[in-house]
């Protein structure tokens, strides 16, 4: 019970929450100065990772292999895209934890499909 717990919600509410952080951040382009119109562009093109996100959550939801995988490989992209290699702090707050959301999904062997 406990272990379906661990690979059913926690994995789950961690990708929720996570996004919900990308999401916070995307947000300071509004501090930006420039036209309303350049700043609604500039939120839509930040936005761009968390809709990865939220489609990785999708099909995790319901094919916790598939989508385990994508959190993985969404995981070695953010590193790489975002130069989180370089900083240790950045890869903990920003690629960790998807390579951590991914491997949960990946135990979760109480799928229907």
């Amino acid at each position: 019970m406990k272990n379906q717990i661990l690979t059913t919600w926690v994995p789950r509410v961690l990708a929720i929450v996570y996004i919900l952080f990308i999401a916070l951040l995307s947000f300071d382009v509004f501090s930006v100065d420039a036209s309303i119109i350049d700043k609604m562009g500039g939120f839509l093109a930040e936005n761009i990772p968390t809709l990865l996100l939220i489609i990785a959550l999708v099909l995790a939801w319901k094919k916790s292999t598939v989508g385990g995988a994508m959190f993985i490989v969404l995981s070695v992209i953010f590193t790489c895209f975002f130069s989180t290699y370089q900083r240790w702090d950045a890869f903990i707050l920003i690629s960790f934890p998807l390579l951590l959301i991914g491997g949960l999904f990946l135990l979760n062997k109480n799928e229907h499909n």
